[in-house]
């Protein structure tokens, strides 16, 4: 087989304040940035992304692997119109000169909406439908937060979704997918989408508790002959579109097995409805359920999920940040903060360098304001280290100068480039070591307990200010279908 691979990857929260442009996608930051050709398959060697684990899994069994172009960016508001153009074209012009082969993959997110497209995944999907014609096997990965719609459903062979979240599989994933992709018979595909009716909330989305847990099990159970996929997606919830929603889909061999394997998994979702209610702390009760002196070794772990790059948003916002303070807490280790400004005058000033500055806040959001303080220069970074956890593993992280600034009790890692804060090697390159401190303040949603969960000693979800709204009831939306609930019931 000779394969063509490619990926163009966006999560997008319309609610979000800043657009993702080409030159979002162009530059590296946790991931490679676009690359085309065979610089590709060095650029995503050793990192967990579906990518890597399909081109991984090609090869092994002997298929030529013929690579596209691939790209990502930090989520954010709707990729726009020029960005979302010029990259499709850069793809569909490399697959038109390589068209001597045998079937498509593409590594996609399913949740990305651009300026002119609310289903711009379906559309790529379809445009490489109608350049390969309608044998051709193409298939592709998608995020455990897809929103899947019929479209993709329907231009794809078949569709593989991550299992995970935080999103340990990305990789297997896309080994997944190519075995899919093996199994692949010449006759008629069946396939079977059924969208549910209410939002889960994404901190209720973790796989490492119930209900999700037991209802991963049971999609990898219903993956059996004839199947060869049975997902579920909970969605990506802050996206105002007709198919943002939970959705169950299958592909198999049989359209009564399909159909009813689907059905099956779709009905034990509804039944657990109530069991995806939003959990979360505001900024007073977090405060006081830490009060005391937390132990070193075992942190508390306080989730600003409201700010997570991850979900859209700036990890600028500083009011957690600003109360921790006031209330005195110990041994506070904060981050990442987004400051590009805040960097360039730590590295000014040097290690063990005391300089005055203004934190945070670049994007004023809301009526967030900079943390105004002293701040003691303790560690410098050029913001490039390679991910240790089971997230970011393998990542070569391109993030811009850094520095860890500490006022009061309170160190605060900041980086030049926004970058979800869930791996320890985000701190070990500033020399700081999260077991240390009493308590860590996380921008971040669910991704950092694969790393941070095994040294917590208790996770709160923190309803801080930002523009990744936790409740999806408080968000405006207006093109969801009739009838999805933004709350559970």
């Amino acid at each position: 087989m000779r394969i063509a691979v490619g990926g163009f990857q966006h999560e997008t929260n319309t609610f979000a304040p800043v657009k993702a442009t080409l030159a979002d996608f162009v530059a590296a930051d946790a991931w490679p940035g676009l690359v085309r050709g065979a610089e590709m398959i060095d650029a995503v060697s050793g990192i967990n992304l579906p990518v890597t684990g399909f081109i991984e899994a090609a090869k092994a069994s002997g298929a030529e692997v013929v690579p596209l172009s691939w790209c990502s960016a930090t989520p954010s508001a709707h990729v726009t119109r020029d960005a979302y153009e010029h990259i499709s074209n850069l793809l569909l012009k490399d697959l038109r000169d390589n068209a001597n082969v045998d079937a498509v993959y593409l590594d996609l997110h399913g949740a990305m909406v651009a300026e002119h497209l609310d289903d711009a995944d379906g559309e790529l999907l379809k445009r490489v439908r109608q350049a390969v014609g309608p044998r051709m096997p193409v298939v592709a990965s998608l995020d455990f937060h897809a929103n899947v719609s019929q479209l993709m459903v329907e231009q794809a062979s078949v569709l593989c979704a991550y299992r995970t979240y935080p999103h340990v599989d990305m990789a297997d994933t896309g080994a997944r997918t190519f075995r899919a992709l093996r199994e692949l018979k010449d006759e008629a595909m069946h396939r079977e989408l059924e969208q549910l009716s209410f939002l889960m909330p994404l901190t209720s989305q973790c796989t490492l508790i119930e209900p999700l847990t037991s209802l991963m099990t049971e999609a990898d159970r219903l993956e059996r002959s004839p199947l060869i996929s049975c997902h579920l997606t909970p969605g990506f919830p802050a996206a105002d579109v007709a198919d943002c929603s939970p959705a169950v889909f299958a592909y198999g061999n049989d359209s009564a097995a399909v159909r009813a394997a689907v059905r099956t998994l779709a009905s034990q979702v509804g039944e657990r409805e109530r069991e995806f209610a939003l959990k979360i702390y505001s900024i007073d009760r977090a405060l006081r359920e830490i009060k005391g002196s937390p132990s070193l070794g075992r942190p508390i772990v306080l989730a600003d999920t409201q700010d997570n790059p991850g979900g859209g948003g700036n990890a600028d916002t500083t009011s957690l940040l600003k109360a921790l303070l006031a209330a005195h807490v110990p041994s506070v280790l904060a981050g990442i903060i987004c400051d590009p400004e805040a960097a360039q005058r730590a590295h000014a000033a040097g290690e063990g360098a005391s300089v005055e500055l203004e934190l945070g806040a670049r994007t004023r959001f809301a009526a967030e304001t900079p943390l105004r303080a002293r701040f003691d220069v303790l560690a410098l970074g050029d913001g490039k280290f390679t991910g240790t956890g089971p997230y970011y593993k393998g990542a070569r992280m391109a993030l811009g100068p850094m520095a860890l600034l500490r006022t009061g009790d309170v160190s605060i890692a900041i980086a030049s480039k926004k970058q979800q804060a869930a791996d320890r090697a985000m701190f070990h390159h500033l020399r700081a070591d999260p077991r240390d401190y009493g308590v860590v303040v996380l921008k971040s949603s669910v991704h950092f307990r694969a790393d941070f969960a095994p040294i917590a000693s208790r996770i709160l979800v923190v309803e801080a200010p930002g523009p990744n709204i936790a409740a999806p009831a408080q968000l405006p939306f207006r093109k969801l279908r009739p009838g999805v609930r933004t709350t559970p019931r």
